[in-house]
């Protein structure tokens, strides 16, 4: 029978960053929140959590890359809002967001989640953040918890 490698939701003991932008703050904010709330459901200590705020989206991967790369951190979750506008801007900030983020990881060797939500109004956005479709903060904040231990594990191998 095959080898099965699954991770127990615990964060007891791991250290987190949170990169959280500025822009459209009132939907980072519940983001932030929801990933808080989930470090501390899954037995960690969000008050041990270094919060790290930059001015947009754009900005999540250099911050993140310095995070991860200091050797301080478990993980380093990312949370921001590009919600579509009147013109394309968005699309070129969405996809370098989402390939800076995974280019941190890669290199790291840690997790480094995406919780950047893109949307095309202020409605779907409050949804996915704590509203009718849930927290993407939450989400990638248990993804780092699970990650961490599944990281764990695959190490012992």
């Amino acid at each position: 029978m095959a080898q099965e490698i699954t991770a127990r939701m615990d964060a007891t003991g791991a250290r987190f960053a949170i990169v959280v932008s500025r822009f459209n703050d009132l939907i980072t904010d519940r983001l932030l929140q929801g990933a808080l709330q989930t470090i501390t459901r899954h037995g960690g200590d969000a008050d041990q959590a270094t919060v790290v705020r930059v001015p947009g989206s754009f900005e999540i991967p250099l911050a993140a890359a310095q995070l991860a790369d200091s050797g301080k951190f478990d993980a380093v979750v990312c949370l921001g809002a590009v919600i579509q506008g009147a013109t394309t801007h968005h699309e070129y900030i969405n996809s370098q967001v989402a390939a800076g983020i995974m280019s941190v990881s890669r290199s790291s060797g840690i997790p480094v989640t995406f919780g950047v939500i893109t949307c095309e109004s202020m409605e779907q956005a409050i949804d996915r953040a704590g509203g009718k479709v849930g927290n993407k903060g939450q989400e990638a904040t248990a993804a780092a918890i699970e990650m961490i231990a599944l990281q764990k594990q695959i190490a012992a191998l």
